[in-house]
């Protein structure tokens, strides 16, 4: 009986192993439902592409939105009252200097011109009969037959009736000036800007707006602003010792228009106000543009381009660097093969898709320029040198 029980523990022993064996089998192996058949050991080493970062040369641009006026805006405005009799040029036509734009009606003008012709032929026969009285006298006082005071009479007449002939050419040209203000021509070549009165309309000097104004288009002034920053940055890096000599050496720029298409012709930078406005801490700057065939209008807008030529700059695809807690990084490559990562100053380059580095690498470093995204401090790497940001695009 003893026996028997003995014999049946020593069968449950040894089943009990086998099972744990299985077991232990199992977890060594990965056997079993859902196992893969591999054993846990060390992440493998992935291939990433490395840049060794060189020296170059690239034109960094920054636009700024701009207001583009005419270089002269003249307000046309009466010098006379009277009415609008004709209009000879119709709002938005291009006109030139001299050219006639309108004809006020003031009769009375003409009145004035004629009894100025009149008051100088009065003006002129009294002249003339002073002139016989002098000679009359004279050759009576050189034979002592009259008193000299009498001859220095007739000279006195003679000359208040020249004053009094001066006064009335000096009306004549007067009433003629006024006459001349009837007609009322360009002052400058340009463009007519609104006519807000029509034939008929009685104007005057003191009238509150204008009868047109005329936009001098031959040049044309873009005006826009500059941040405090900016401005700071722009007075720093640029040479000479005041603010227009630093324009003075500040590359031509452009003009993009409102459709988006570059301005032919290109700009200079020429009048700086190097006071900050309070309201939008801002300084204005003035560009002028020349406009031969017209095609720049008073009150547009655009974006004025400036550029900015940079050597031995660093530059990097934009891949290559990541965003974290408003910051920007890129990794690394170290002498231990594994990524490290460094925190960078960057400004985009005008194709938007590479940064130049101001801080943080130095050249000759290797640069991870692909999956940085799935990458963590200190990962090991196999690198893989590419020689340029091109040859990394077209890897990818």
């Amino acid at each position: 009986m003893i026996n028997h029980l003995l014999g049946r523990v020593a069968v449950g022993l040894v089943a009990l192993l086998s099972v744990a064996g299985c077991n232990s089998k199992k977890k060594d192996t990965g056997g079993g439902p859902g196992g893969d058949g591999k054993g846990k050991g060390p992440a493998p080493i992935k291939d990433y592409a490395v840049l060794a970062i060189r020296p170059d040369t690239v034109t960094l641009f920054q636009d700024y939105p701009a207001t583009i006026q005419g270089q002269q805006n003249i307000e046309i405005r009466p010098k006379i009252d009277g009415f609008i009799e004709a209009i000879y040029a119709d709002e938005g036509a291009i006109v030139k200097k001299g050219q006639r734009l309108f004809h006020i009606n003031a009769p009375q003008y003409e009145q004035e011109v004629r009894t100025a012709r009149a008051g100088i032929k009065t003006a002129q026969a009294n002249v003339a009969a002073a002139r016989m009285g002098v000679a009359k006298v004279q050759p009576l006082v050189e034979r002592n037959i009259i008193s000299k005071y009498q001859l220095e009479g007739a000279q006195y007449t003679l000359q208040a009736n020249l004053a009094a002939l001066a006064q009335a050419q000096a009306s004549l040209v007067n009433a003629e000036t006024n006459l001349g203000y009837t007609n009322i021509t360009s002052p400058v070549d340009g463009v007519i800007g609104t006519i807000p009165n029509r034939i008929g309309s009685l104007v005057n000097s003191t009238s509150a707006d204008p009868l047109t104004t005329i936009s001098s288009t031959g040049k044309v002034y873009a005006y826009f602003s500059l941040s405090e920053k900016a401005l700071l940055d722009f007075i720093r890096r640029r040479p000479g010792s005041t603010l227009q000599e630093k324009l003075a050496k500040v590359s031509d720029v452009r003009l993009i228009l409102a459709d988006g298409s570059i301005y032919s012709l290109p700009g200079r930078v020429e009048t700086a106000i190097g006071q900050i406005n309070t309201e939008t801490g801002t300084s204005s700057f003035r560009a002028t543009f020349p406009n031969p065939q017209g095609l720049l209008r008073s009150g547009s807008s655009g974006l004025v381009r400036t550029q900015r030529p940079m050597e031995n700059a660093l530059i990097i695809p934009q891949s290559a660097t990541y965003e974290l807690q408003g910051k920007r990084f890129a990794y690394v490559l170290g002498r231990d093969t594994a990524a490290h990562a460094v925190a960078i100053t960057t400004v985009p380059t005008p194709d938007g898709s590479s940064f130049v580095v101001q801080q943080g690498l130095k050249a000759g470093q290797k640069v991870i320029v692909e999956g940085v995204g799935g990458l963590k401090e200190g990962t090991k790497i196999r690198p893989l040198l590419v020689k340029s940001v091109k040859q990394e695009v077209a890897a990818q």
